[in-house]
């Protein structure tokens, strides 16, 4: 006869009601209040008696503290606080464009485009120039390389860092503005200003 194998279920991130071992618990109710310290067994069928859960929220503690609540409500707001957090960790992403010091024009063209639209989505850049060989011996020209970069950029851009040089290669870190817009102020039109007073 072939041995079953069990099922890892995923554990709960928190014991609740009979899976709380201990013999005793500090308790607080749903309304915050603490109850003091009572037999886990009390604490449940007080969290039972109103159609709850027993929830132990520091375990570390001696004795354990345990609150009385809603667990399936708890669960709901927990996962949809750690996906707000989620989405403000990848909200802004880092991109990184690479030039060489002596990139043709086309390319410098396409890259610089690159970088606008990466801008508009709100994305950081990092701008690079890398150098090979003996190109290093002449730093000054990534330099000038992204000085050129930034006045094609124009505005809408802010230098997060400025140019510097480490190792074997030039950077600048580079970040979106938010553009205000500025009502012009209306003026009266050329056919307007022409017609005669009565």
């Amino acid at each position: 006869m072939r041995p079953q194998l069990k099922q890892n279920r995923p554990e709960e991130a928190f014991r609740i009601n009979h899976r709380i071992r201990v013999p005793e618990v500090r308790v607080i109710d749903e309304d915050g209040e603490q109850l003091g310290i009572m037999s886990t067994y009390d604490a449940i069928r007080k969290a039972e008696e109103k159609g709850l859960e027993l929830v132990e929220v520091s375990p570390k503690a001696q004795p354990p503290v345990c609150k009385i609540m809603d667990y399936g409500k708890f669960k709901y707001e927990r996962a949809k606080q750690e996906k707000v957090k989620r989405q403000n960790a990848t909200q802004i992403s880092m991109k990184e464009v690479k030039f060489r010091p002596k990139t043709d024009d086309h390319d410098l063209d396409f890259k610089i485009r690159n970088i606008k639209k990466f801008l508009e989505e709100g994305d950081k850049i990092r701008v690079v120039v890398s150098f090979r060989g003996r190109e290093i011996v002449h730093p000054e020209f990534g330099f000038q390389l992204l000085e050129s970069i930034l006045k094609d950029l124009g505005d809408g851009v802010d230098v997060e860092q400025k140019p510097t040089h480490e190792g074997r290669a030039v950077s600048m870190l580079l970040a979106p503005v938010a553009k205000l817009k500025v009502k012009k102020p209306e003026t009266a039109r050329p056919e307007e200003e022409a017609r005669p007073l009565p």
